[in-house]
């Protein structure tokens, strides 16, 4: 049985649980990039390593939130569970899984170091301001999360197009410079690599504000024709 009191606080709990989990992947995301530009591979072995923990409270917070979804609707439940309830728990179990898939994307950036420092070539500044700009999507939404932040989860929506000019510019400047022969094509893929994985990022990160928009207001958006815009008609 599932008593209103009962089933609020570990709500709460799940919560607080997200964005602890939503800060540690932050964490993970800021040490891959300080490893690839400082080409400190022991570092990377650590971003490698800490993703244990990551995937152990991913897993710990979905069976939480499936206990709690089921024990709120046993048919001895004395709890009466509202529409912001649902959408709160359903925000949890989206959430936690696209900051899993954040973490697996530190991991890929980790993973590159060993190329970088066994190479003669650096990452450019362009490189560090995406990153950053990723860095600054993922903080952005996890206050978003944290605060019930409908706003400023729509300002991590508009930020998306940002990463996306970076990575554009990464990429046209990578091709002049082969055709210039001042860059290896290997030094340029993995440009183009870490430029990719920064734009995934910021994906997931709009998917997250996504949720937060819709457990803080009821309102689902969605990327239409180049801008976002709220589904009609969809009951809160």
């Amino acid at each position: 049985m599932c008593h209103p009191e009962d089933f609020a606080k570990r709500l709460d709990r799940l919560r607080a649980d997200l964005v602890e989990q939503g800060r540690r992947v932050q964490s993970l995301v800021d040490s891959a990039f300080e490893a690839v530009f400082s080409r400190d591979v022991a570092l990377a072995d650590r971003v490698i390593e800490q993703d244990n923990v990551i995937d152990r409270v991913d897993v710990d917070l979905e069976r939480a939130s499936v206990k709690l979804l089921s024990d709120a609707t046993a048919p001895d439940s004395a709890t009466c569970v509202s529409h912001a309830d649902i959408r709160t728990l359903l925000t949890v179990v989206k959430v936690n899984n696209e900051l899993e898939r954040i973490a697996d994307l530190a991991v890929d950036v980790a993973r590159r170091v060993k190329s970088l420092a066994s190479g003669t070539g650096g990452m450019p500044d362009t490189i560090r301001v995406m990153s950053n700009s990723a860095l600054g999507i993922i903080r952005d939404v996890i206050r978003a999360l944290e605060q019930s932040d409908a706003n400023l989860a729509g300002v991590v929506l508009q930020s998306e197009d940002a990463v996306e000019t970076f990575k554009n510019a990464i990429l046209r400047d990578a091709e002049e410079r082969i055709a210039a022969g001042e860059l290896g094509v290997d030094e340029a893929f993995l440009r183009h690599e870490i430029a990719n994985i920064c734009e995934r990022m910021a994906d997931h990160c709009t998917n997250i504000a996504e949720q937060v928009i819709y457990s803080a207001t009821g309102k689902i958006v969605r990327h239409t024709d180049g801008r976002w815009e709220e589904v009609k008609n969809v009951a809160s």
